[in-house]
Protein backbone atom coordinates (compact mmCIF):
# COMPACT_ATOMS: atom_id res chain seq x y z
CA UNK A 1 0.00 0.00 0.00
CA UNK A 2 2.86 2.27 -0.80
CA UNK A 3 2.02 5.81 -1.89
CA UNK A 4 -1.75 5.51 -1.48
CA UNK A 5 -4.14 7.49 0.68
CA UNK A 6 -7.69 6.14 0.97
CA UNK A 7 -7.01 4.05 -2.15
CA UNK A 8 -5.93 7.02 -4.29
CA UNK A 9 -2.44 7.73 -5.52
CA UNK A 10 -0.73 11.04 -4.87
CA UNK A 11 -1.10 11.99 -8.55
CA UNK A 12 -4.86 11.38 -8.46
CA UNK A 13 -5.28 13.50 -5.33
CA UNK A 14 -3.18 16.27 -6.83
CA UNK A 15 -5.19 16.30 -10.06
CA UNK A 16 -8.46 16.37 -8.13
CA UNK A 17 -7.23 19.30 -6.04
CA UNK A 18 -5.94 21.22 -9.04
CA UNK A 19 -9.21 20.90 -10.94
CA UNK A 20 -11.97 21.04 -8.34
CA UNK A 21 -10.16 22.64 -5.40
CA UNK A 22 -8.63 25.50 -7.35
CA UNK A 23 -11.81 25.82 -9.41
CA UNK A 24 -13.82 26.28 -6.22
CA UNK A 25 -11.39 28.92 -4.99
CA UNK A 26 -11.68 30.69 -8.34
CA UNK A 27 -15.47 30.82 -7.98
CA UNK A 28 -15.04 32.21 -4.48
CA UNK A 29 -12.72 34.91 -5.83
CA UNK A 30 -15.28 35.88 -8.48
CA UNK A 31 -17.93 36.28 -5.77
CA UNK A 32 -15.53 38.37 -3.68
CA UNK A 33 -14.79 40.69 -6.63
CA UNK A 34 -18.53 40.98 -7.33
CA UNK A 35 -19.21 41.82 -3.69
CA UNK A 36 -16.41 44.41 -3.77
CA UNK A 37 -17.95 46.02 -6.84
CA UNK A 38 -21.41 45.97 -5.24
CA UNK A 39 -20.29 47.52 -1.96
CA UNK A 40 -18.18 50.24 -3.59
CA UNK A 41 -20.99 51.21 -6.03
CA UNK A 42 -18.56 51.74 -8.92
CA UNK A 43 -21.11 51.37 -11.71
CA UNK A 44 -21.04 49.15 -14.78
CA UNK A 45 -17.71 50.34 -16.18
CA UNK A 46 -16.01 50.17 -12.79
CA UNK A 47 -17.34 46.67 -12.25
CA UNK A 48 -15.97 45.66 -15.64
CA UNK A 49 -12.55 47.09 -14.77
CA UNK A 50 -12.53 45.33 -11.39
CA UNK A 51 -13.38 41.98 -12.96
CA UNK A 52 -10.87 42.53 -15.77
CA UNK A 53 -8.01 43.47 -13.47
CA UNK A 54 -8.63 41.17 -10.53
CA UNK A 55 -9.62 38.03 -12.42
CA UNK A 56 -7.20 38.22 -15.37
CA UNK A 57 -5.04 35.41 -13.95
CA UNK A 58 -8.06 33.12 -13.70
CA UNK A 59 -8.53 33.32 -17.46
CA UNK A 60 -5.04 31.93 -18.03
CA UNK A 61 -5.62 29.03 -15.65
CA UNK A 62 -8.90 28.09 -17.31
CA UNK A 63 -7.39 28.49 -20.80
CA UNK A 64 -4.54 26.14 -19.83
CA UNK A 65 -7.07 23.48 -18.82
CA UNK A 66 -9.00 23.76 -22.10
CA UNK A 67 -5.82 23.75 -24.20
CA UNK A 68 -4.61 20.60 -22.42
CA UNK A 69 -7.99 18.97 -22.91
CA UNK A 70 -8.22 19.85 -26.61
CA UNK A 71 -4.66 18.65 -27.33
CA UNK A 72 -5.19 15.54 -25.16
CA UNK A 73 -2.20 16.38 -22.96
CA UNK A 74 -2.09 14.81 -19.50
Amino acid sequence: MEGKIFGFTEAQITEFGMTFGVGGLMLLMIFIVGHLAWESKVGKFGTFILFLGLTFGLIGFVAKYFIQHSLNIQ
